[in-house]
């Protein structure tokens, strides 16, 4: 029998009170054990490091926003509080940690700022080495200032890509003992209001997920300057779907063949298939994901299952992928977990 222990970031606004963590049994084909891991406000998102010995959460504490640090115990999945660091305004929206979990950096949607973080040898974190304030707008009324919704590192580790859906931008900056440099600018479509963004295991292509146009955009990047390029926009809603649609979560299958992209409104999860030589993306279907606004999901680590989070219907789905078609197979849903909103499971 094999299992693989999961995390679950959550809204605390109503019901929850934290980091929830789950099992995902490969025999049985379910999810089990749905418990809260961590008592933490408002951790939406969170990354585990890739020696599965810390989580990182964002996190509010009162009037202010952060991170938090917990030690991991990988055969139990249990989480031990370290430290956190807060700053004035809204807690960040996402947080990553880099290969040697050395540097931890936030993005914060509500005050236009990216920050990272050294860490101690215990995985806590040291104190606040940048903070980058960024300026600019787009064309939709969303678009009034920046929302940095993305912040995460290079899979050759040289740089951090920040994301920012507020004024249609792609940022790299050079990252040298925590500290961040910008290095380059990638300019998406006026309005898109790029998300996230996910690396091919290639390290060459890149895709974003845009949210106010629902389309995957499909880039090159250089790893000599840290610069992207163009290659391809595709829909991710049908193009006569005419209800409310943001875009959430992407993610690359580990082998590249495939590209998953969500969609909150759709509620559903749109499948490609990816061209090796160039990148581009060719559609392959839609799946329901069985529930309200799928704000994200996640691979597990043998490539077999994805787990999608039901943020207003207070769920996950579990699938099963056929890793030859890139398809989706429903196995379960209804899973319970309450306002649910970012998925990862411990690393293999």
């Amino acid at each position: 029998m094999t299992n693989y222990i999961g995390y679950v970031g959550t809204y605390t606004k109503q019901e929850s009170k934290g980091v929830y963590q789950f099992t995902l049994d490969t025999d049985k084909k379910e999810l089990t054990d749905v418990t809260l891991a961590a008592e933490v406000d408002n951790p939406t998102y969170v990354t585990v490091s890739g020696d599965n010995k810390n989580l990182y959460a964002v996190s509010k504490e009162g009037e202010n926003g952060g991170v938090t640090a917990f030690s991991l115990d990988s055969s139990t999945g249990g989480l031990t509080k370290l430290n956190s660091h807060s700053t004035a305004g809204a807690n960040p929206c996402h947080v990553s940690v880099d290969h040697e979990s050395r540097t931890v950096v936030t993005a914060n949607y509500h005050t236009t700022m990216i920050e990272s973080y050294l860490t101690n040898e215990d995985g806590s974190l040291q104190s606040l080495i940048s903070s980058i304030e960024h300026g600019g707008s787009g064309p939709h009324e969303r678009q009034e200032k920046p929302h940095m919704h993305y912040a995460g590192f290079t899979p050759d580790g040289k740089y951090v890509i920040a994301v920012d859906l507020g004024s249609d931008r792609v940022y790299t900056y050079g990252v040298r003992n925590g500290e961040l440099t910008e290095a380059a600018v990638f300019e998406t479509k006026p309005g898109s209001g790029p998300r996230h963004i996910a690396f091919h295991p290639n390290g060459k292509f890149a895709y974003v997920m845009t949210e106010l146009s629902s389309e995957v955009l499909v880039l090159h990047y250089d790893e000599k300057d840290g610069r992207f390029s163009e290659q391809q926009y595709i829909p991710a809603i049908p193009e006569d779907f005419n209800e409310t649609n943001d875009g959430s979560a992407i993610h690359v299958s580990q082998d590249g063949q495939f590209v998953y992209a969500g969609n909150r409104g759709h509620n559903s999860i749109a499948v490609y298939n990816v061209d090796q030589d160039s990148g581009k993306l060719t559609f392959v279907e839609w799946t329901s994901t069985e529930g309200n606004w799928p704000r994200d999901f996640v691979l597990d680590p043998t490539g077999e299952f994805l787990v999608a989070s039901n943020q207003k219907s207070n769920t996950l789905t579990l699938f099963g992928r056929d890793q030859e078609t890139g398809r989706l197979q429903l196995l379960q849903s209804g899973v319970k977990v309450p306002e649910p909103v970012c998925v990862k499971f411990l690393n293999r």
